[in-house]
């Protein structure tokens, strides 16, 4: 049964609806985590290594079905609390359609660009031979991955993230399983891993397909589509922040690699990659309580409902707020656990790894409400602030540190650089939010009396 998306809801209840979407978020990012498990314990750090330095290109290419997902899921929600159902399912099965023909153009390019990418990230000799090989491979099922993206916010907006969880928890436990068959029963290392993922992947975007092709699946469902730019165009403007942000992160990480790669050596790349696993974990928890509330906000500003759009933002920071401070200590407390699970094998490669996630962690404190503000602004289907709150995150401030705080402190810098990068965004997102505040009615203007409209969207429940 969908939800309701009129009625208020309380913090146990927001926590419910997106539960779902974090699990689904948490999920996804289980896919490079376990192929670096098995790779690193059963194929060594080189083959670990050249995971860790392809896949921010695969994450990079795959972004395009997050922006068509959260910007659509926006687009797609406000329409429907317009009352304009029928539109937004033709919007809804044109914006899954060009997602996965643009993947289908995109996995084409990264097939003939991978091997200039590696050579130009470092890496040669084996390391080389084992970059291109995983990242060609990771390019046959992407189509797959990006229609999984974007499904995982088209779920929610369908009133069904229970569903999309349990999708993606499938997917999931596919790449799991056939990772430990290929990776640690038959020895195949590198094309294990690589066909694991794929699989899992075809997995992923392919039964949400099957699902909405039924009618009257959820509130939304495949109908005949019309060729709209419009609609094309605003949803990849509304959701062009959360493109950015991923791009963003990933050529971040690129930097990362050229700076440890110069610092450290292949050592370095290594330590990052079990460090950046943790925050792929985060990270995902904030982007998917971001993105399953998103539909909401979205919802009751194409209501006008102003009183339930300030409770949900009220609560959010609550929510947000506590869960970072949860997450630093979480990771202050597994540093030495996780980094064991990893790198156990090498007493050195250990000792880096471990430093540096206690630097690293304390970026969990801030990240979280950067990461919303930025998702809070393509629920309002203002994709322009959105992408400037994650522009500057990521291409500026946190390119910025990188670059620069190494030349001050040293390799400590580099670990340092998040945690400058997400407080200079906090600042800029606060900003922000309280500039546009009563723009768009999450803020009461000084005519305002009261909350007497309070019991209006309490009696929706």
């Amino acid at each position: 049964m969908a939800i309701d998306m009129h009625k208020h809801f309380s913090i146990g209840a927001l926590l419910r609806f997106t539960a779902p979407t974090v699990a689904m978020m948490v999920f996804t990012s289980l896919y490079g985590i376990v192929d670096g498990f098995f790779v690193s314990n059963f194929a060594g750090k080189t083959s670990f290594a050249a995971v860790n330095l392809i896949m921010p290109i695969v994450m990079i290419l795959s972004s395009f079905g997050m922006m068509i997902g959260t910007g659509g899921s926006a687009l797609v929600a406000k329409t429907m609390g317009e009352g304009d159902t029928e539109r937004a399912r033709r919007s809804f099965t044109l914006l899954v359609l060009f997602s996965f023909l643009l993947g289908v153009l995109i996995a084409v390019i990264g097939l003939l660009a991978m091997g200039p990418l590696a050579s130009l990230m470092g890496a040669s000799g084996q390391f080389f031979d084992d970059s291109v090989l995983y990242g060609s491979m990771m390019m046959l099922s992407l189509p797959f991955y990006i229609l999984q993206y974007a499904f995982q916010s088209f779920f929610v907006t369908a009133g069904k993230p229970k569903l999309g969880f349990l999708v993606i928890v499938g997917a999931g436990l596919t790449n799991i399983v056939l990772d430990f068959v290929l990776i640690g029963l038959c020895g195949m290392g590198l094309v294990g891993a690589a066909l694991a993922t794929n699989v899992s992947e075809v997995v992923g975007g392919l039964v949400p397909v099957l699902y909405f092709m039924r009618k009257r699946s959820a509130s939304l469902w495949f109908v005949r589509p019309a060729l709209q730019w419009r609609v094309i165009g605003k949803a990849c403007l509304n959701g062009s922040s959360e493109m950015v942000n991923n791009i963003a992160m990933s050529l971040v990480s690129v930097l990362y690699n050229l700076q440890l790669m110069r610092f450290i050596g292949e050592d370095g790349v290594a330590a990052y990659g079990v460090i950046m696993y943790t925050v792929m974990v985060f990270a995902a928890i904030f982007m998917g309580y971001s993105v399953g509330s998103g539909p909401l906000l979205s919802f009751q500003f194409g209501a006008q409902n102003k009183v339930e759009m300030r409770s949900l933002l009220r609560k959010s920071l609550v929510i947000i707020g506590i869960a970072s401070v949860l997450m630093f200590v979480a990771a202050q407390v597994l540093a030495g656990p996780l980094s064991q699970i990893f790198v156990g094998y090498d007493e050195q490669l250990l000792k880096l790894t471990v430093d540096a996630y206690h630097i690293y962690a304390i970026c969990f404190l801030f990240m979280g409400f950067a990461i919303y503000s930025s998702a809070f602004f393509t629920a309002l289907n203002n994709g322009l602030v959105s992408a400037i709150i994650s522009f500057l995150r990521t291409l500026v401030f946190e390119t910025g540190a990188v670059l620069l705080l190494p030349l001050v402190i040293g390799i400590q810098g580099i670990w340092f650089s998040p945690t400058l990068a997400e407080i200079a965004a906090c600042i800029v997102a606060a900003i922000f939010m309280i500039a546009l505040g009563r723009h768009y009615g999450y803020r009461k203007s000084p005519d305002e009396k009261g909350n007497g409209s309070v019991n209006l969207s309490k009696a929706r429940e």
